[in-house]
């Protein structure tokens, strides 16, 4: 059987595109989770890959612990993959590698918490960080105006789930975005793969306190929702 390895459900944006994949493409697997920055996580992650980073995908005596290595090797076996015109193909890869390499101010004044609800006024954010907030509602928009969704290219694919985390900060923060990041983020909170991994994040015990920073001192993330 499959297994993948997984950080902190509520933190970790790219154990989440994993776990959206690997249900989505209803791929039977055995889910292994390792909480981040807690007790000797580094050395609990060296086990499965030399990385010593989440995700890693377990596949018999193979490790594969690069998300778009990961859902490469699974869309060969039949998971979500690309679509199907090549020219679509090729702008999907590209979007899906310009949110695997970049949006580096967003991801670090931003970070993923799926179980806190906040306002955080987009003049508090940095200019870099608004600009890709920028970027993203416009990508969101042109591919969700050209192919009428419900997703950015019709059908669900690879790239979906590389933005589906982003669009998902959006709603954490309280952002005011337009009515494309608002389809989108509709799309993805109605999956039932994403309410079952939300239900997971509000159960996990760890609290990190560099990300719930971001948060209201009288806020708890735990008992937000």
């Amino acid at each position: 059987m499959l297994k993948l390895i997984v950080g902190n459900r509520n933190y970790s944006s790219w154990s989440l595109r994993a776990g959206l994949y690997l249900r989505e493409s209803g791929l039977d697997y055995e889910e292994i989770r390792v909480p981040l920055f807690t007790g000797n996580w580094r050395d609990e992650l060296l086990k499965y890959s030399p990385a010593g980073r989440v995700p890693v995908l377990l596949d018999g005596g193979n490790a594969v612990w690069d998300s778009l290595a990961i859902f490469e090797t699974l869309a060969e076996r039949g998971g979500i993959g690309w679509p199907t015109d090549p020219v679509q193909r090729s702008r999907a890869r590209s979007l899906a590698c310009e949110m695997h390499a970049g949006f580096m101010a967003l991801r670090d004044e931003l970070p993923l918490n799926l179980r806190a609800r906040t306002s955080l006024p987009l003049d508090t954010l940095s200019s870099a960080c608004r600009a890709q907030i920028d970027r993203i509602e416009a990508i969101l928009e042109q591919e969700l105006g050209r192919s009428g969704g419900p997703w950015l290219f019709g059908p669900l694919s690879i790239a979906d789930i590389m933005y589906a985390p982003v669009v998902l900060r959006f709603a954490t923060y309280g952002l005011s975005t337009g009515p494309a990041s608002e389809q989108f983020l509709r799309q993805v909170q109605s999956l039932s793969s994403f309410q079952q991994w939300l239900e997971l994040a509000r159960a996990e015990p760890e609290t990190l306190e560099f990300i719930d920073q971001r948060l209201p001192a009288e806020q708890s993330p735990l008992t937000l929702g």
